[in-house]
């Protein structure tokens, strides 16, 4: 699904992977691999909108690759989700006490 408005500058092939990339509101352009894409180039999407559908077989388990950059810049796509730090983590849960 699509993270954010924007438009669909590619949907297709990229060497032997098939993609979609949007771009976003500024230089923004999000990129995800390996889908079959559910939208054509110049398509506006919403954020939350089908863009396509993860291909199996590339990785042991499902996988998608998620890139973002600004302009020419490469950027952690997961500071586009928050931006904030994680505050509170979680305890490792006490070992059972084994019975004789």
């Amino acid at each position: 699904m699509a993270t954010a408005d924007g438009t669909v500058v590619h949907a297709g092939a990229v060497a032997a992977r098939t993609l979609v990339s949007l771009q976003h509101h500024g230089t923004l352009r999000t990129t995800y691999e390996p889908i079959t894409p559910a939208v054509p180039p110049g398509h506006l999407v919403r954020r939350g909108d089908v863009i396509g559908h993860l291909q199996p077989g590339h990785c042991p388990t499902p996988c998608l690759h998620w890139g973002a950059r600004r302009a020419h810049d490469y950027v952690n796509p997961l500071r586009l989700l928050s931006t904030g730090r994680v505050r509170l983590l979680p305890t490792p849960a006490p070992s059972a006490a084994r019975s004789p």
